[in-house]
């Protein structure tokens, strides 16, 4: 049986790619660009965010499910933490008794 990779790690891969790869084409092929570095960053960083809102909307819904399981299952669990020490503290005698 073979393990699909984490969404987040999936999502967080492509958008580094989105970013990089422009960032790589202008650095690369536009020579202003190597002199003008942040300028090149803004563009590239611009294209990426285009390039996920348009293309990665699948492996974002993906990586915010993950999210939203794991956190729900921490919720759970740590209710029931709660309901335990809850009980515990219901069935115990008080000391108020003593008088």
């Amino acid at each position: 049986m073979k393990k699909k990779p984490a969404p987040l790690l999936v999502y967080t891969v492509l958008r580094l790619l989105a970013f990089l790869v422009p960032l790589a084409v202008f650095w690369f092929f536009f020579p202003i660009f190597r002199e003008y570095w942040w300028l090149a960053a803004i563009f590239a960083a611009l294209i990426g965010m285009s390039i996920s809102m348009l293309f990665l909307r699948t492996p974002l819904t993906d990586a915010s499910a993950s999210l939203h399981e794991r956190r729900e299952s921490r919720a759970s669990a740590g209710q029931a933490d709660a309901d335990a020490e809850d009980e515990a503290v219901d069935g115990a005698p008080s000391g108020d008794d003593k008088v």
